[in-house]
């Protein structure tokens, strides 16, 4: 029977009921549900208006159901469309019309605003960690090869010499903003909808200051239509990890690059490569190119769900359920990105000696000749000029500008000196970038520091949250004695009371 049937005259379509199930990819909230029915069944309780026999009944009976799910021995039903309702179905079936009274001063709309924030919020702490896992790789790579002086690339030609550890360390700023963008749409979703109802809050005198509290929030969203219509916390998490993949997709379309026999700069682990079918010689990055190709279904996701929200009035419309979907899909695809692709870095073999035979062709140290007549005293355009020239007879000619003789230097400029040398040598030419933020040992020592100690003060203060986790379940769960048990099984027997009339009426389902 549908919770709806007593306004309708004949039951729903079999196509209908199909058609608008979502029991097959909501079932994974059943954590988050649980755990709020749980938090509104105390504060229903709390407030009287459930009596404490039928709140007890109702938390033994979510735990029983939760300990069942996670056992393998519910099967969810289409014919109760939703996690939400199959949920509620298990526990009236187990403890008969107690079970009736929990959604009392709720809706659905709530229900699923609440399950679906929490999810969210746990799931962000997933990407987080996984997140730094990755920055945690990249530093120690990057400890290994400061001194590796490879080409930095600019329109994809070579430009100025830089080192691997630099290179490495502009991907580790980057993920260390996506990281900071995730914990800014945390901190702004972490507002309870549970208690705004199907939009217009309830007659109830309910107490959504302490179901916030208990769930983890900082406070109860502070308008009853916005708690249960708006999913913007889902847009800004796809926006932000639409941003993470275009890193990693940059990240590993470099590394592709990388591994060819054209650079030949790295190569990747057997365990992290894959051969062809028909070419024996073949190791194929596709790792890499799994990851850059499936950025574009993570936008896609960011992409529906803007569709889905832009023309809906407010305040709750079923165009809502297709919100779930997309958010599974983008966090399930970051969420196996994000370890291979570190395990990848990780296991991966570097050729030094590569970068350096790449980096001393194509003149990468041109700025450099030009800055050294500049520090000379020459103009810094006429120095640019002068270089250009000196390039241009090298590229004829095939040689480096560290190949000219001092005499063709000098026929030039006569600025030019013995000491144009050391200029000119690309160790040289890198360790003297030092300005904040460059290529130099003491640059990327600092910026190595820095991200771990980024990493470092997250993982603590992550270890200090799990600590602090409201654990209402072990805790309930330890109160158990005789007479409460003796209480709750009384409840079931007699059907059980409420201490308000009325009180098992349910709110508006959508």
């Amino acid at each position: 029977m549908k919770l709806w049937s007593g306004r309708f005259g004949k039951d729903t379509d079999a196509l209908v009921n199909a058609f608008n199930a979502s029991i097959g990819f909501d079932r994974r909230l059943y954590r988050e549900d649980i755990r709020g029915s749980l938090a509104h069944a105390k504060m229903l309780t709390d407030c009287g208006i459930l009596s404490p026999k039928d709140g007890e009944a109702i938390r033994r009976g979510l735990e029983g159901i939760l300990s069942d799910i996670e056992a393998g021995k519910v099967e969810f039903s289409a014919d109760h469309e939703d996690i939400h309702m199959n949920v509620e179905a298990l526990l009236t079936e187990r403890i008969g019309d107690a079970g009736k009274r929990l959604h009392t001063a709720r809706s659905r709309n709530d229900q699923v605003a609440l399950d679906f924030r929490m999810y969210v919020r746990r799931e962000i702490g997933v990407v987080i960690g996984e997140i730094l896992s990755l920055e945690s790789v990249l530093c120690k790579r990057a400890k290994q090869y400061q001194t590796a002086v490879m080409p930095g690339y600019t329109h994809l030609q070579r430009a100025q010499p830089v080192s691997f550890a630099h290179h490495l360390l502009a991907y580790a700023q980057m993920f260390v903003r996506d990281v900071t963008r995730l914990e800014d749409c945390r901190e702004r979703l972490n507002q309870c909808p549970l208690g705004s109802g199907a939009l217009a809050g309830t007659t109830y005198p309910i107490d959504r200051w302490e179901t916030a509290e208990a769930l983890g929030f900082e406070s109860p969203s502070a308008n009853s239509i916005d708690g249960v219509s708006d999913r913007d916390y889902a847009l800004e998490l796809l926006a932000d990890l639409s941003i993470l993949m275009t890193h990693l997709s940059r990240f590993a379309e470099e590394i592709i690059l990388w591994c060819s026999w054209e650079f030949k700069f790295i190569e990747l682990d057997d365990a992290y490569a894959t051969g062809s079918s028909i070419m024996p010689q073949k190791k194929n990055p596709d790792v890499a190119e799994l990851v850059r190709g499936k950025a574009g279904r993570v936008y896609g996701s960011l992409i529906t769900l803007l569709t889905v929200l832009k023309g809906l009035p407010l305040a709750y419309n079923k165009d809502m359920q297709e919100d779930k979907e997309p958010v599974f899909d983008a966090l399930d695809t970051v969420e196996m990105c994000l370890p291979v692709f570190a395990a990848m870095l990780d296991t991966m073999t570097v050729w030094p000696q590569n970068m350096r035979a790449a980096a001393g062709r194509g003149f990468i140290n041109a700025t450099d000749c030009a800055d050294y007549l500049t520090k000379k005293g020459m103009p810094f355009r006429d120095a640019y000029a002068v270089t250009g020239k000196l390039v241009a007879q090298c590229a004829r000619q095939g040689r480096t500008l560290e190949e000219l003789s001092l005499p063709e230097l000098q026929a030039a400029s006569e600025l030019f000196a013995e000491d144009v040398y050391d200029a000119l040598r690309l160790e040289n030419c890198m360790a003297l970038r030092h300005s904040y933020g460059g290529p130099a040992v003491r640059e990327t020592e600092r910026q190595i520091h820095e991200i771990e100690d980024f990493v470092a003060v997250r993982r603590k203060e992550s270890e200090k949250e799990e600590d602090e986790t409201p654990q209402e379940d072990e805790e309930a769960s330890q109160e158990d004695d005789s007479e409460t048990l003796q209480e709750c099984e009384e409840s079931t027997q007699e059907g059980g009371e409420t201490s308000q009339e009325g009180a098992n009426e349910t709110e508006s389902i959508h």
